[in-house]
């Protein structure tokens, strides 16, 4: 395994992450303040192509491989996770469907638009009776003509109040179970789109989740995406392909985390002595350190094995479930460390505890991967 980046990708990160650095961390507690990211940084960030990271070059994006694109999500790890989930959502769920089971009418149609940040994507699967168990979806699509009518609700679409284009999961044949499940493409202004309420959520700031409700909802035959009837194998597809990702995009905020307790931890007197010195204070950095680099070796490892064509299903679910406990253990540790001014909002530390929270539940709980890896693992050892 060769984890080496190239020269490109190098620059890329580099300007990344001066980006972050001086662009995005300076407007971070405004962005937890006023629950939005500054329209500036959205423009820098289509600028720098950031929201073509997943999209090939034919269709404007930057054609990164996935080694690559969890380099730089590592660095845009680094800041408001608001911020770091809006670009992640787009260039992860919001858009791998199309690339990767999108026809070339489709492609030609939605990625350019997509690459540039012109129209921002999102995920649609999740509904009241339909989240981790997946297959009990209510959405239901009915062909007449050369449409689909759909009808139900989904809810904590994350990117929901920003997003043009919708990859949907509804329910074509409900005698089928999960082989009666189909994928769309689905465009805000198509008629029958309704946006609910907007979910007011603990943390992540500046990114919005809301309801959709779809009320004779008319999708054109052509947004199929991929097959009839295989829905449920897309959404599963989408999911693990964008679990590398979110593990670097956290492993990002544990690299960040551990640089601010590293900082107040020398800088930090008690008893006469930085507090580092004292042995209780050194175990917590030295553990954080410690989980922090596995995660940074795990994520890549898995990045190279998407980028190699492999299997990936049982690793991706590890490493989901593994870059969220970490992400969450090391914000703990982080808080602890800084003592009460990691309790005080008016301090990042206490954000990223909060921020931390949902990674063990979006994008498949920590409890649906150990389901997936156990299965995984009774297929191997049978």
């Amino acid at each position: 395994m060769d984890f080496k980046l190239s020269d490109d990708i190098l620059f890329l990160k580099n300007n990344v992450r001066d980006f972050v650095q001086n662009e995005v961390e300076p407007v971070a507690m405004e962005i937890e303040e006023t629950d939005k990211i500054p329209e500036k940084i959205v423009e820098m960030s289509k600028e720098m192509g950031l929201f073509g990271l997943s999209i090939p070059e034919e269709y404007g994006g930057l054609g990164i491989g996935m080694v690559g694109k969890c380099a730089l999500y590592e660095e845009i790890g680094q800041t408001h996770n608001g911020f770091t989930t809006l670009i992640g959502a787009h260039t992860g769920i919001g858009s791998v469907g199309i690339v990767e089971m999108g026809n070339e009418e489709q492609k030609k149609k939605y990625l350019p638009a997509m690459a540039s940040g012109e129209k921002i994507g999102a995920f649609a699967l999740t509904e009241p009776q339909a989240g981790s168990n997946a297959t009990n979806l209510k959405t239901t699509a009915v062909k007449k003509g050369d449409k689909y009518i759909i009808n139900g609700t989904k809810h904590y679409i994350t990117n929901a109040v920003e997003a043009d284009v919708f990859t949907v999961m509804a329910v074509t044949d409900p005698s089928k179970g999960a082989k009666g499940i189909t994928s769309f493409i689905v465009e805000k202004d198509f008629p029958g789109f309704n946006l609910g309420g907007i979910e007011k959520k603990m943390g992540l700031k500046g990114s919005h989740s809301a309801e959709l409700v779809f009320e004779d909802l008319e999708v054109p035959e052509e947004n199929v995406l991929g097959e009839v009837g295989m829905g449920y194998v897309n959404a599963l597809k989408i999911l693990a392909n964008g679990r590398a990702g979110l593990a670097a995009r956290n492993l990002g905020s544990c690299q960040k985390l551990l640089d601010m307790s590293m900082h107040h931890v020398e800088e930090r007197i008690q008893f006469g002595v930085p507090i580092i010195e004292h042995q209780a204070v050194a175990h917590m950095v030295a553990e954080m350190a410690m989980e922090t680099e596995a995660l940074r070796s795990f994520t890549y490892r898995v990045a190279w094995m998407v980028d190699q064509g492999m299997k990936v299903i049982k690793e991706a679910a590890m490493l989901k479930l593994y870059g969220s406990e970490v992400y969450n253990r090391v914000a703990d540790k982080a808080v602890q460390v800084h003592g009460g001014i990691g309790y005080i909002s008016d301090f990042p530390i206490e954000r990223y505890y909060r921020d931390a929270r949902i990674t063990r539940i979006y994008e498949g709980t920590s409890e649906i991967q150990k389901n997936i890896i156990a299965g995984q693992l009774r297929k191997e050892y049978k």
